[in-house]
């Protein structure tokens, strides 16, 4: 039984290596389904139960520390890439659609908890939900800084997870299918595909080299301890915590840093990929299985979100004359992440793989907000 931090962090880093490795090296189609940051969270929450760690005091101590400092600076580091202009330079109506998508996806969380408010747990039943709308605008780094800010057991993360990764599969499936509708959707929706529109172009990526490594994981944990700091004289009321604080000034630091020669320097995506798999593999440690039995519940609110948020966004592209390769991309941007966004674009258009890119990122930037404005709903309707 291992009782002191090193070796205890240890296993967490060889944990969060071993799935990404085999997916890279495999290409196993499981992982089409159960990405390997799930996978590590359900294998460290194994390791756990089975107990091959004590929760002593000094290994407590390390796992709050870890997690108080990687978060803001993982947000940190994703803001970096995020390049507010060239997202401008979309146009209105690619923004538009973005819009619409965010509307409908807030519109369809706090729906579907009206509708499973009776059944799910009464304490904490609808912070899931909470996290999972983080996830679902931006990734789950924004899921994650979302359960650090309104405080969710670290028990309950498994189930945002676990919701996340099945329900996003159906819906990737769904959102290649319907490609051959595009002339009927078009049609209908009087729109002109998007496919033969200009649109602006992504910021080329750079290799890395391990000293570029080192530089942006001193400056990400810089980053956080600053925040930290400004926090603690920042006030605090029951929407925003010193914790809340942190992550929306390591945000803000971010947004700022992307648009300064600095941006330019390779390794800040290396990194934070990194330390997103290292702080979902600490959060895991710390849980157990329990309460896991509502797994299929809150897969159901998931699916029922997805279709809410799909019905809303077509009565939109009918309103405003949205085309369906847009509608599809900024669902999936919202839904799915940077990872599978430009693949679906790909396969739509290649002239849209910028956009997907693009708005994949603005949705990391907006992706904490947004789960917080959520949170705050579905707790004021818990409560009432």
């Amino acid at each position: 039984m291992i009782q002191s931090v090193w070796p205890y962090f240890a296993v967490m880093l060889l944990c969060a290596g071993i799935f990404p490795v085999l997916e890279r090296g495999l290409r196993w189609p499981m992982f089409s389904v159960m990405p390997p940051i799930v996978l590590t969270y359900l294998l460290v929450t194994a390791l756990a139960v089975s107990g091959l760690w004590q929760s002593s005091g000094e290994i407590q101590a390390a796992q709050k520390t870890l997690v108080s400092h990687l978060v803001p600076a993982l947000l940190f580091l994703l803001m970096v890439n995020c390049d507010l202009r060239a997202i401008f330079a979309l146009g209105p109506r690619v923004l538009a659609v973005f819009a619409c998508t965010s509307v409908s996806l807030f519109i369809a969380f706090v729906a579907t908890f009206l509708v499973f408010r009776g059944v799910l747990p009464p304490v904490h039943g609808w912070q899931p939900l909470a996290a999972l709308s983080g996830s679902w605008v931006g990734g789950t780094a924004n899921m994650i800084a979302v359960k650090q800010a309104i405080g969710m057991p670290d028990s309950l993360l498994a189930l945002s997870l676990l919701t996340d990764a099945l329900c996003y599969s159906a819906w990737v499936a769904i959102l290649f299918s319907v490609a051959r509708l595009a002339p009927a959707f078009n049609r209908w929706t009087r729109a002109k595909s998007s496919a033969d529109l200009p649109f602006a172009v992504a910021r080329p990526s750079v290799p890395t080299s391990p000293d570029r490594v080192l530089v942006w994981l001193g400056l990400a944990l810089l980053a956080a301890a600053g925040a930290a700091s400004l926090a603690a004289i920042l006030p605090v009321s029951t929407m925003f915590s010193s914790t809340t604080w942190s992550i929306l000034l390591a945000t803000i630091g971010g947004l700022v840093v992307a648009h300064t020669p600095l941006a330019r320097f390779a390794g800040a995506g290396a990194v934070s990929s990194a330390l997103l798999v290292g702080v979902v593999a600490v959060l895991a440690s710390q849980a157990s299985f329990q309460g896991i039995a509502a797994a299929p519940l809150y897969l159901a609110c998931g699916a029922t979100i997805i279709a809410i948020h799909a019905v809303l966004l077509v009565l939109a592209a009918r309103l405003f004359h949205f085309d369906l390769y847009l509608c599809g991309i900024s669902s999936l941007a919202h839904i799915g992440g940077v990872a599978a966004t430009p693949v679906l674009a790909a396969s739509y258009a290649p002239v849209l793989v910028p956009v997907g890119v693009l708005l994949a990122l603005l949705g990391y930037i907006l992706g904490t907000g947004f789960g917080l404005v959520v949170a705050q709903v579905l707790s004021g309707l818990a409560t009432t």
